[in-house]
């Protein structure tokens, strides 16, 4: 099997430097191309067909932002971000490259050359962004006008049949959800509860950006939280490291063993929800690698909840939504662009009478 042919643009030499070293360290990668310079990042990625490539944020002559946007339109490449997420405006730019097409994004090493655990990372991210199939990402979604305010509507209490939306994601998730939840107003009457697999230092930064994306309130949940009533909006994402559940009509958040090697798992915030909401939930599977969220969307739907898993052709990683479709957990199967719609639809169903 060839190695992984890469091309690193970071402009830092110290950084690319230990980038670089990491990845010839290991026999399944070969660096292509180095570039200090966005402008140069552009040129080398349409010259030399890497398999993959490192991007930087903050590049001089063209911001990782603009490399993202132009590569996905005219060379599509498995671009991982490495980002400081220290840096809020580094952060944001962070989630518009992931959403631009962008595959992945991992935290820049810290000072310690010798961290080989963070080395060992890097290359395990690069190795799995570059089997990932990409495609021709324009830019065509729609904007919101710089510092417009969202649609403000009045929160109303709907006589629906669901209470509950519950969502979770992975790869290729910054995307799909801004596309899936745009659609919805201010007032969309049911709470959202999210699980998102990402970096553990960008979640604070991700929830403030998806604010600034979608018409609905965006916070991290807290530990105790009243669930609340249909009517009381907005959406709830889990914090690093900490799983979230429903118990007792109140949001919980746990430290218990990760699931599939992640913690917060999508498939306990389901199976949390199957127990408490059961029929009078609606669960969300998007996309992302691996398994996570199958089995836990098998269990809502079998409590009766309405079960809606991301399509494979609006995927970008198609991994997550099939596992749960071989299990015949998705009552329904819809494009990121088809979600919202469909939300809006069940949240004024109402419930059959007796």
């Amino acid at each position: 099997m060839r190695p992984v042919r890469v091309l690193v643009a970071e402009d830092s030499l110290t950084v690319r430097k230990r980038l670089v070293r990491a990845l010839e360290a290991d026999a399944g990668c070969e660096v292509v191309g180095e570039a200090t310079d966005g402008d140069a990042a552009i040129e080398l990625c349409a010259r030399l067909r890497p398999d993959a490539i490192s991007l930087d944020m903050v590049l001089p002559r063209r911001s990782g932002l603009a490399v993202t946007e132009h590569v996905m339109a005219f060379c599509p490449t498995p671009i991982l971000i490495v980002s400081a997420s220290s840096e809020r405006g580094e952060a944001f730019q962070t989630f518009e490259a992931l959403a631009a097409g962008a595959v992945d994004v991992l935290d820049k090493p810290l000072g310690d050359a010798d961290d080989h655990r963070w080395d060992a990372r890097f290359v395990t991210a690069v190795k799995l962004v570059s089997r990932i199939k990409v495609i021709t990402h324009l830019r065509g979604r729609r904007r919101l006008a710089p510092g417009a305010p969202h649609a403000k509507q009045p929160a109303r209490e709907p006589a629906g049949r669901y209470r509950l939306v519950a969502i979770g994601a992975s790869t290729g998730g910054p995307a799909a959800l801004v596309e899936a939840l745009r659609p919805l107003p201010n007032s969309f009457p049911l709470p959202i509860l999210l699980v998102l697999h990402i970096g553990a230092l960008f979640g604070e930064a991700f929830v403030g950006w998806l604010g600034d994306q979608i018409s609905l309130p965006v916070a991290l949940a807290v530990d105790g939280a009243p669930l609340g009533t249909a009517g009381a909006p907005g959406l709830f994402m889990a914090p690093p490291d900490r799983h979230l559940v429903v118990r007792g009509g109140r949001l919980r958040l746990t430290t218990d063993a990760e699931r599939h090697s992640c913690r917060p798992s999508v498939d306990v915030l389901f199976e949390s929800v199957a127990a408490q909401v059961g029929p009078e939930a609606i669960g969300c599977l998007l996309t992302g690698m691996g398994r996570d969220g199958a089995e836990g969307l098998l269990a809502m739907r079998r409590a009766g909840a309405m079960t809606l898993a991301q399509d494979a052709a609006s995927s970008t990683v198609f991994g997550m939504p099939r596992e749960a479709i071989a299990l015949e957990a998705a009552a329904q199967i819809l494009s990121a662009s088809e979600f919202g719609a469909a939300l809006l639809m069940l949240s004024t169903s109402k419930k059959e009478k007796p």
